[in-house]
């Protein structure tokens, strides 16, 4: 499925349970909604909802990532499928082995694509400093030694918000919080690619985290980030978690378009995740990383203006 549906149970008062095939919600009024797992990519679970062992033993066997969700929403841990997939322990060992120069190239194309989607954001959202942006891109070489992503950054968010802006942890600012929220669904996507890819979610080429599980979905997802951007720049800052529709609208973010071709977010990271699995066996000497262009309504409106 191109569009795996993201279901969001954070602030949900209720009892989660399984039945033939479908997940059932019943709510505090006893009403009940069935939606079935087969159209279902991730869950998020939240503090006050009860869920019953069978429905999280069917969420795995789907190959659903559950996220367990702190009181603020933001996805605290994740529950994954044991791995079955047939060059799992080959994956393994070809990412421990990849040579530094492999690495490096792969962390470079990611940063390229990653400046690249941000540059299109500003474009899109009618930032004049756009170009300068996009050429930031060519000056991205093999492991990024020059800290092309950490310059193009700071250029990057000054610009988005049109306003002072932050992206330090301890920084009071609603946008701040949604991004961490869209970040961490744009995570639970990437933790599924990785899995069923077969791939060590743990060595990363270029995040090293010694107590991060998911070193390679964080580097993965670098390029995908700006889908997120775009949702929390277009949404009034005055706005927050706490609207009933910021979280929607976030979710989204994590589900939409992400190329021309019609891909969605999560279809472009399963691909990506396979690409990397073949490129770190020895396949080819080029990682191709997608980048984000806009959504196609927008950008296209804008080229026509």
């Amino acid at each position: 499925m191109d569009n795996w549906r993201v279901l969001d149970f954070t602030t949900f008062k209720g009892l989660l349970r399984y039945q033939r095939g479908q997940l059932i919600a019943r709510f505090e009024d006893e009403n009940e909604k069935a939606v079935p797992l087969a159209d279902v990519g991730t869950v998020l679970l939240g503090l006050q909802t009860a869920t019953a062992p069978a429905l999280l033993h069917e969420l795995a066997a789907f190959d659903i990532i559950t996220l367990i969700c702190d009181w603020r929403g933001v996805p605290a841990a994740a529950m994954t499928a044991w791995i079955d997939h047939g060059r799992v322990g080959a994956r393994h060992r070809a990412q421990y082995d990849m040579t530094i120069p492999r690495r490096k190239n792969a962390w470079g194309q990611i940063i390229r694509a990653k400046v690249a989607g941000q540059a299109a954001n500003l474009k899109i959202l009618g930032h004049r400093d756009a170009e300068h942006l996009a050429a930031m891109v060519k000056l991205v070489r093999s492991g990024d030694p020059q800290n092309v992503e950490g310059t193009a950054a700071g250029y990057y968010w000054r610009r988005l918000f049109q306003s002072k802006f932050s992206r330090q942890p301890q920084t009071d600012d609603n946008r701040n919080s949604m991004l961490d929220y869209g970040y961490a669904v744009l995570r639970g996507a990437g933790v599924r690619a990785v899995m069923s890819a077969g791939l060590a979610a743990s060595l990363g080429v270029f995040h090293r985290g010694r107590g991060n599980a998911f070193n390679l979905v964080d580097d993965l997802i670098e390029p995908f980030r700006p889908a997120i951007d775009y949702v929390v720049a277009a949404t009034p800052p005055e706005m927050s978690l706490a609207h009933p529709t910021v979280k929607h609208r976030l979710v989204a973010a994590s589900t939409q378009v992400f190329q021309p071709n019609g891909s969605s977010v999560a279809t472009c990271l399963t691909d990506l995740a396979q690409a990397f699995g073949r490129y770190a066996e020895g396949h080819g000497d080029h990682l191709a990383v997608p980048a984000w262009a806009g959504p196609r309504s927008v950008a296209d409106e804008h080229e026509a203006a």
